[in-house]
């Protein structure tokens, strides 16, 4: 299946109609095109896919956006899990083993890398349970095989 179809299956919940993939980063963020040319981020480590902008001139805004940037980038986390895990191989991406949302750190020992498929298909299946959960609210993660 391809990455746009997986964002379909697994965060089509959310209201996106994916059409086209046009940015990635190492840590499988992406920046989605939709059906009615807004761009969306999917976010694995945080568990959100979520509008960024209204039209393509606005993403070139953002492009430019320092904060944004700096966000989008994230080189310093980069750079620790380049130094942990080496370069990307294909169709890999460094992630949280446990996401950010869910109280996972942002440092050594809860980053690894795995296949962004399936980095797509874990955020939007948490995201989704998550949802309407309130903040702080306790959560059980079971783990089925």
């Amino acid at each position: 299946m391809s990455l746009v179809e997986e964002i379909r299956q697994y965060w089509g919940w959310v209201g996106i109609e994916p059409v086209e993939v046009v940015g990635e980063n190492d840590f499988g963020n992406l920046i989605i095109k939709d059906e009615a040319g807004k761009y969306w981020r999917l976010c694995p480590e945080d568990c959100y896919c979520k509008v960024i902008a209204a039209s393509r001139a606005e993403l070139d805004a953002l492009s430019i956006d320092q904060e944004f940037l700096q966000d989008w980038y994230m080189s310093s986390l980069v750079s620790m899990a380049t130094d942990l895990w080496g370069p990307l191989t294909e169709g890999r991406k460094y992630c949280l083993k446990v996401p950010g949302i869910l109280g996972g750190a942002y440092g050594e020992e809860n980053i690894a890398t795995a296949p962004q498929l399936e980095l797509v298909r874990i955020s939007g299946d948490i995201a989704r349970q998550i949802e309407e959960l309130p903040d702080g609210a306790q959560i059980k993660l079971r783990v089925v095989e």
